[in-house]
């Protein structure tokens, strides 16, 4: 994997670019920006490694407010501490801010149209194709990992919160207790 480049210049510059880009022609919501930063950071920049943009991207789902802003806030603040996030953060909000404003101002108009109301169809069935892409790539990686105690909590997580609607905040902090405690004990057995 190729390192970040040393001209810290450089990385802001690209780290505000890129979540502009990415917060612009993202629709759906910040379950969507999840692969594209992935395609970003990972596979395109080299700069992060797959696991460790799982675990950024477990920080961002996991911590209250928008996934694509927090998204920007750990990946931003990984590659570029308080300034990459700084800029990562505002790249990811001016263009929701700017495209919302404008919707607002002409919402009469939107709220009648029968071609924006297609359109906004349209995209729905896009996103959810995004959304099952994401689980479909995200569920690939633990199940290839071999690791089954990941696998049924992948699981348990997904029926609780599907068929039991138990709240997700419930499940995160379960999990994470669980992930904790899982964790130090296979530290001591370490030792």
């Amino acid at each position: 994997m190729e390192k970040k480049p040393e001209n810290k210049g450089y990385v802001l510059r690209k780290l505000f670019f890129a979540s502009l880009y990415l917060s612009t022609f993202t629709f759906g919501g910040g379950y969507v920006i999840v692969t594209l930063l992935k395609e970003k950071f990972v596979d395109q920049y080299h700069w992060i490694d797959e696991e460790e943009m799982l675990d950024l991207v477990a920080i961002a789902q996991s911590s209250p407010g928008a996934v694509a802003v927090n998204g920007a806030i750990v990946v931003g603040y990984k590659l570029g501490g308080i300034p990459g996030t700084v800029l990562s953060v505002l790249g990811a909000i001016l263009p929701p801010m700017v495209i919302l404003s404008l919707i607002s101002m002409f919402y009469n108009a939107f709220r009648s149209n029968f071609y924006i109301a297609a359109l906004l169809k349209g995209m729905t069935a896009g996103v959810g194709a995004v959304i099952i892409s994401v689980v479909y790539d995200m569920g690939k990686k633990i199940v290839k990992a071999k690791d089954w105690v990941n696998v049924v909590i992948m699981a348990a997580s997904f029926c609780a919160s599907y068929f039991l609607n138990v709240n997700i905040i419930y499940i995160i902090l379960a999990v994470a207790l669980f992930g904790m405690v899982r964790t130090l004990i296979r530290g001591d057995r370490e030792k």
